[in-house]
């Protein structure tokens, strides 16, 4: 609970901002939870509330669903899931890797990580999205005239838990790089450019990483 309540500061009132959604798009409440419970993904849930409003057509869904949901694929590659032994629990820990769980177990020391507070932080994170879900139907329903700008709590959650990162880690060259593969994506490719940035910055750290590795080798060699 410790380690999940900073980032639950974030996705509570997230959640909060997802059941309003649902309740001003004229969609029924139940819409919320029953999100968050089958997707339990916030960016993604915020998104297909916008979309099932104006009917996108499936096709249209299943294609933003893949690009805004690809960059789990690279959450898994360092995620600790093989401290998730019971295969029931490593169900779930698969299902609940959201971007504030990478991030909080990111922060974690490799010596204080096991797979009891793994889960318990995992599910307390799931707690608070679906509460705040719950929340903010109740909260739409009270209201007189809806709220806008709503949409803007993700960008300002995923900012904290960006530099939440950075300061326990004190990876500046990757924070730079990041920076650069999402500048470069919104003037390439404005229209998708999440997935151009997720692509653009695993091949700048393939770099690096192959300039890192090669630089002791040289060193090696001149002795």
């Amino acid at each position: 609970m410790r380690d999940s309540f900073s980032a639950g500061l974030g996705i509570f009132p997230l959640g909060i901002a997802l059941g309003l959604l649902v309740v001003q798009a004229g969609l029924p409440w139940w819409l919320a939870p029953a999100l968050s419970l089958s997707a339990f993904a916030g960016s993604l849930e915020l998104l297909l509330v916008g979309m099932m409003a104006t009917v996108t057509p499936l096709a249209a869904i299943a294609l933003t669903v893949f690009v805004v949901n690809f960059r789990h694929v690279f959450y898994a590659f360092s995620f600790p899931l093989h401290l998730v032994k019971h295969p029931v629990a490593k169900a779930y820990s698969v299902y609940a890797m959201i971007d504030e769980a990478y991030a909080v177990s990111a922060s974690l020391p490799e010596s204080e990580r096991s797979a009891r507070r793994l889960l318990a932080m995992q599910i307390a994170c799931e707690t608070y999205w679906v509460g705040g879900g719950l929340a903010g139907v109740a909260l739409g329903a009270a209201l007189p005239a809806p709220i806008k700008g709503l949409e803007f709590a993700l960008c300002a959650l995923f900012t904290v838990l960006t530099l939440d990162a950075f300061r326990s880690r004190q990876e500046l060259p990757s924070l730079l790089l990041a920076g650069a593969g999402v500048t470069v994506a919104l003037v390439l490719t404005p229209g998708i450019a999440l997935f151009t940035a997720l692509l653009l910055f695993v091949a700048l750290l393939l770099a690096r990483h192959a300039l890192t590795a090669r630089r002791p080798a040289e060193e090696t060699a001149d002795a």
